[in-house]
């Protein structure tokens, strides 16, 4: 699995439409953040939902966007496009932010994630699809690495705005929520002015792609349900990041400053996620994987045991880095291991995979902080994650023991 990058000189640039869509994310996850940085904080302070009503609710939001990406991923290979469904994808996201701030229980904060999630699931899958249509493969993990990078930069300037308008507005969350509502918009309108579509075919190919079948999903072979293997089991590691807000507050961070967790984190994760990403291009995937789930363990290590803030901040940068080495790389082997023209469906299946595991893994999460404590949450993330090493290591040595093995007379290796 190892590759070998060209020389910088002759490495094509990354294309356009890669940094439109980097914006765009970048617009939007200011928007998102200035809502779910608060969030678990409005629902337990305000509402007064319990830790895993707050669970419940991420968990079902982030499923619910799993499996919309099944069909949206679909569709796209099917009419041969994926910007109508990105538009209108990012469309709804932005049009559920009002909701947010006039919910007056958990059920309508519940409904309203329900629909930005929707709107996150049929974007998801045609804009990963997008990025590799687009992009030459030597070059694919620096534009997932660029794109994820953007993507963070609004994951922390968004709860930054969010600290500001709390301190502005005297910690009126609801108000926080209606501002929210301008990135948002302006992520849409980067989707129509800057986003350009390809018809999709095979490698630099243009082309209207014959429908997608049933038949078509024997197209997918081990390697890509090793990598959705390796995606649930990574994802039930890595429960939804409102615990990290929770467990920095029980610590004793001021509710004002609780946006600052996701600060922390997006912070590093920007930081590293197009470095991992050019890393990725050059090095053996089964190495990124071993360091980011390393660094996971860490994290949760930290986050279980370690004392105060102090303890809990230095497990929230961890947890960023473990994000930043991790989630361009799988974008790119989900891209790798499927066939050009089933790329949308193949980001749909592995999103529905690791949608499901974010709602097992969130629910445990909140049931474990509700019944024995926020250590046993982050204890049995560390417990997920080492049952990934030991997934990831078994996976790679079945692939080797194939590679060894030599093809029948006249077969040509795969």
């Amino acid at each position: 699995m190892h590759t070998t990058a060209p020389d910088t000189d002759q490495r094509p640039p990354i294309p356009r439409t890669v940094w439109a869509l980097g914006f765009v994310s970048l617009f939007m996850d200011i928007s998102s953040e200035m809502i779910h940085a608060l969030l678990p904080l409005f629902l337990t302070a305000t509402l007064g939902a319990s830790v895993a009503v707050v669970g419940l609710i991420e968990g079902v939001g982030e499923s619910t966007a799993a499996i919309v990406k099944v069909f949206s991923g679909y569709l796209s290979d099917r009419i041969g496009r994926r910007k109508p469904l990105i538009l209108i994808g990012y469309g709804l996201g932005a049009a559920s932010k009002p909701f947010f701030a006039l919910a007056g229980a958990p059920a309508m904060v519940f409904a309203a994630r329900f629909a930005d999630r929707i709107g996150k699931g049929i974007r998801g899958a045609p804009r990963d699809a997008l990025v590799a249509d687009v992009t030459p493969p030597s070059i694919r993990g620096r534009a997932y690495g660029v794109r994820q990078a953007l993507d963070t930069v609004g994951g922390f300037l968004g709860p930054l705005l969010a600290i500001a308008l709390m301190a502005l507005f005297a910690d009126d969350m609801r108000t926080v929520f209606w501002f929210a509502l301008i990135p948002g918009a302006l992520a849409v309108a980067c989707v129509i002015l800057g986003v350009e579509d390809r018809a999709i075919g095979e490698e630099g190919a243009t082309g209207r792609p014959p429908p997608v079948r049933r038949a078509d999903l024997r197209q997918f072979d081990g390697a890509f349900w090793g990598v959705v293997a390796i995606g649930v089991v990574f994802t039930l590691a890595r429960f939804s990041e409102a615990f990290l807000v929770l467990k920095a507050h029980d610590e004793g961070l001021p509710l004002a400053l609780a946006p600052l967790v996701l600060v922390a984190m997006n912070v590093v994760y920007s930081l590293g996620a197009y470095p991992a990403g050019a890393w990725s291009d050059q090095a053996s995937p089964t190495r990124l994987l071993l360091v980011g789930l390393a660094v996971l363990i860490g994290a949760d290590l930290m986050l279980a045991f370690a004392p105060g803030l102090w303890g809990a901040f230095l497990g929230i940068a961890l947890w960023g880095a473990h994000m930043a080495l991790t989630q361009g790389l799988l974008a790119k082997l989900v891209a790798q291991h499927a066939p050009a023209t089933l790329r949308g469906s193949a980001f749909g299946l592995f999103h529905l995979a690791t949608g499901i595991a974010m709602l097992v893994a969130s629910v445990v999460a909140g049931v474990l902080w509700e019944r024995i404590g926020s250590a046993a949450t982050f204890a049995a993330g560390a417990g997920f994650a080492v049952l990934a090493v030991l997934l990831v290591t078994v996976f790679t040595l079945i692939r080797r023991a194939g590679r060894d093995v030599p093809p029948p007379d006249g077969a040509r290796r795969p």
